[in-house]
């Protein structure tokens, strides 16, 4: 077990599944405390059983992120328990898939409510704890901000406003001593993957299978992508090897990616 991480206090957001909860369980296994953050205390109390099997037991809030007041309880909670936090993992977010022309107004509303404003408002609230640290911030995007589909019309625009908006923090964090990154994950096989497919399949008619071989074949990947490969990037961004890695956002995506940006 790594001890890089020994004392420092790790908050990984959407940390009680899929992407989120295997970051926690990188940095668990590097000897950090870790906080997951999640709406479900159902599936917090699952992923900390997990967590703490791999080290320090975690810390768990159950909290809605799309408000203000759910993100302040976050900031709270860590403040008071450890008045410090080194890493910042922005991995919460859940937009629908569907024909673009049937996503409802309250669609859109909540996929940016979670994803881009519980992002947004975490990292000014945290941002002087991780400047005290001179931490890190690790935002979780996805392929789609960069290859946008017109299925997925909510997650490709909110993926690269959380890009740019991360660009832009960057830039306070080259002053503040703190590093702004972006992972923009492709097909990775999570619980939410398969809710993605299900929504895709009701709006093309393709069934759920031929849309899983769909996500290799089209662009001749060898196979899905897995939590692991994101988590393994997470805890590499937030370590001391990677301290002049800042303002970037690096695809985990088996080469789905054509565009050289």
């Amino acid at each position: 077990m790594s001890e890089e991480f020994s004392n420092k206090v790790a908050v990984v957001t959407g940390g009680s599944r899929g992407i989120g909860r295997e970051i926690a369980l990188e940095f668990a296994r590097s000897s950090a405390q870790t906080v997951i953050v999640s709406s479900s205390a159902d599936n917090l109390a699952s992923a900390a059983k997990t967590i703490a099997a791999a080290g320090l037991a975690p810390l768990t809030i159950a909290a809605d992120l799309r408000t203000l007041e759910g993100c302040q309880r976050v900031f709270d909670d860590v403040r008071d328990r450890f008045n410090r936090c080194d890493t910042l993992i922005c991995s919460a977010g859940a937009t629908r898939a569907g024909n673009f022309t049937e996503l409802p107004d309250q669609a859109w509303i909540d996929g940016y409510a979670l994803k881009f404003f519980g992002c947004v408002r975490l990292c000014r609230l945290f941002w002087p704890l991780l400047k005290a640290a001179q931490g890190s911030i690790v935002n979780i995007g996805g392929g789609a901000a960069r290859s946008p589909g017109a299925d997925f019309s909510i997650g490709a625009s909110v993926n690269a406003a959380m890009g740019n908006f991360s660009k832009a923090l960057s830039q306070l964090g080259k002053r503040d001593g703190v590093n702004v990154n972006v992972i923009h994950p492709g097909a990775t096989e999570t619980e939410r993957f398969y809710q993605l497919l299900e929504q895709r399949s009701k709006a093309s008619g393709k069934s759920v299978e031929q849309l899983k071989q769909e996500a290799t074949a089209k662009d001749g990947l060898r196979r899905l992508g897995k939590p692991t490969d994101i988590a393994a990037l997470a805890l590499f961004l937030c370590s001391q090897k990677a301290q002049h890695i800042q303002g970037t956002a690096i695809a985990v995506d088996g080469g789905s990616t054509f565009g050289y940006y």
